[in-house]
């Protein structure tokens, strides 16, 4: 009888308190940005009142999978104000000993899913842990295929970005890359959060704006101003001496945060959000009632990508990063979409969390 009583009081006492968070939340103007300090919501987090919403894109800088435009309603959430960094990643790692995919062999059942059927397994002695590293090209090369400027790099890993003699020294407050999907699910498992839905990121990296074709408005560069971190070379993917180095992540908050106190939700890097990846996702959800908490599709299709099979596994990305430009995908906009691979890491992926 005790416990049982115990019991209750607990409930009672939980549902009292999420009242008054509620009631707090409610309490501010959802033109007014809610940061969490670690006592009245979680550090290092912002409140998005949630809200309905035009969700995709019809604009002349709109690609199929970004269409059609649809009304999409989300309920309130938190969201990491920045990518996940260096700093926080290397915690989670010394917390639980975690080994990234990067960092494992790689492993073949898993691999050949996103080949085409009948390619030959490599020989073992191929097979090593690695990761994919944007390397750039000294001239003008067709934009058709990436394989150009994309090598798969042996000791590549979130560690070393760029490959074994690269390193994260001096840049904490980098946002962590070369991590893959199942990588984020683990971080976000020990952090006690979890990954946006696609809905839910394309809501907050609105800032608040409808239907704006940047998270800061429809000018790229307002009076001149760079407002992301993009391709920093005069052509993509060119790589000369005179831009080696300004080509790559940059610091988590360097550049103006968005409508609601969100960094980077263009640019630096690409983002994993929860959702499988279909390019029709978009037109399966216009049926015309409002979607409410959409949670995506159930499997995977991309058509339009000419290296894997048309229902390879993928798993969306969002922002864009520091490869997008004018001239290749612009994908630094708040409705572009991408899949890929969710055991595929990269030097331009991370990713931000939600609870």
């Amino acid at each position: 009888m005790e416990k049982r009583k115990f019991f209750l009081i607990s409930i009672f006492i939980l549902m009292l308190l999420l009242t008054m968070l509620g009631l707090y939340l409610r309490s501010f103007d959802h033109s007014e940005i809610v940061l969490g300090d670690g006592i009245q919501g979680p550090k290092g987090m912002v409140w998005i009142a949630g809200g309905e919403f035009m969700m995709g894109n019809n604009s002349r800088l709109a690609k199929f999978n970004e269409k059609p435009v649809h009304k999409v309603r989300v309920s309130g959430f938190w969201m990491d104000q920045t990518d996940v960094t260096n700093a926080q990643f290397a915690a989670f790692v010394k917390a639980t000993g975690y080994v990234t995919t990067a960092e494992k062999k790689p492993d073949w059942q898993t691999i050949k899913v996103q080949l085409a059927p009948g390619t030959a397994k490599p020989a073992d002695d191929q097979l090593v842990p690695g990761a994919m590293v944007f390397i750039g090209t000294k001239e003008a090369v067709p934009l058709d295929d990436n394989s150009s400027w994309w090598r798969y790099v042996p000791g590549a890993n979130w560690r070393h970005p760029q490959g074994p003699n690269s390193n994260i020294i001096g840049k904490e407050d980098y946002p962590v890359v070369q991590v893959s999907y199942e990588d984020a699910l683990a971080y976000a498992k020990w952090a006690g959060k979890r990954l946006p839905t696609e809905a839910e990121w394309e809501f907050a990296a609105r800032g608040g704006l409808t239907q704006a074709n940047y998270s800061w408005g429809d000018e790229f560069k307002p009076h001149g101003k760079k407002m992301a971190n993009t391709f920093a070379g005069k052509q993509f993917p060119i790589v000369d001496s005179q831009y080696q180095n300004k080509i790559g992540t940059s610091k988590v908050g360097s550049y103006p945060a968005n409508g609601y106190g969100l960094y980077d939700m263009a640019g630096n890097v690409w983002q994993w959000v929860a959702d499988w990846y279909r390019s029709d996702a978009f037109t399966q959800e216009v049926n015309g009632a409002v979607a409410l908490n959409p949670l995506g599709p159930k499997d995977s299709y991309d058509p339009a990508d000419p290296y894997t099979p048309i229902n390879a596994p993928k798993r969306v990305i969002r922002g864009g990063s520091f490869l997008c430009d004018p001239n290749f995908c612009m994908s630094y906009r708040p409705s572009a979409r991408r899949g890929v691979d969710p055991y595929n890491s990269m030097s331009h992926i991370g990713f931000r969390l939600v609870m």
